[in-house]
């Protein structure tokens, strides 16, 4: 673990790996320490931002938390259901060296769990216990539709509206994953996991 100050009211933590992000983060979410006003998890890092409070004591009392252990299955589970029509299903196919029901099986056999939130409001990245490691695309869409299911690197990922991307495409849900006019406006929280229910069309 490595405590970074980050301007005069935040401090980074950075940390081996996801897991043991998700779990700091859990452990932090269930006992802020004192002044923290924010708790803002990423790949390998959590940013803390506090009201003003003394970052050396900050520094002290972060060194003592303990990662929770289990955080990937314990989260409140939403289903998102999918049509698996998305154009880059062959390519993943060729790249996983299956075929595309067996990438779908895959996809929705496991639970996946918000790793961290970014990119554009609502967007979610989810990892799963599988072994994924999904490359890119090569060549970014310039047009990503709302509603795309998307994998790269190891993570799935929905797009909550129409923007750039490049990451392979799986299929689409026609669930909003975020909606301003709702309470909470985000589906995808850090924790909470998600299991992919094919839709057949």
């Amino acid at each position: 673990m490595r405590i970074l100050p980050a301007g005069d009211r935040a401090v980074l933590v950075e940390l081996e790996d996801l897991d043991e992000v998700l779990g700091y983060y859990a452990a932090l979410s269930d006992a802020p320490p004192a002044g923290v006003v924010d708790i803002i998890p990423a790949a390998r890092t959590v940013m803390l931002t506090t009201d003003g409070a003394d970052l050396a004591e900050l520094t002290k009392a972060l060194r003592s938390v303990r990662p929770i252990t289990g955080t990937r299955t314990g989260g409140e589970l939403v289903e998102i259901p999918v049509v698996y029509d998305g154009e880059d299903l062959p390519d993943l196919a060729e790249l996983l060296n299956c075929s595309i029901d067996d990438v779908i099986e895959r996809h929705t056999s496991e639970d996946w769990t918000v790793a961290f939130c970014g990119f554009a409001p609502g967007f979610g990245y989810l990892t799963g216990a599988g072994d994924w490691d999904v490359p890119r695309r090569e060549s970014p869409r310039t047009k990503v539709p709302v509603g795309a299911v998307a994998l790269a690197g190891e993570f799935s990922g929905v797009y909550p509206r129409e923007s750039p991307g490049g990451w392979q495409l799986l299929g689409h849900t026609e669930l909003k994953v975020f909606d301003q006019t709702r309470d909470p406006a985000a589906l995808f929280w850090p924790g909470r996991r998600v299991r992919f229910v094919e839709v057949k069309t």
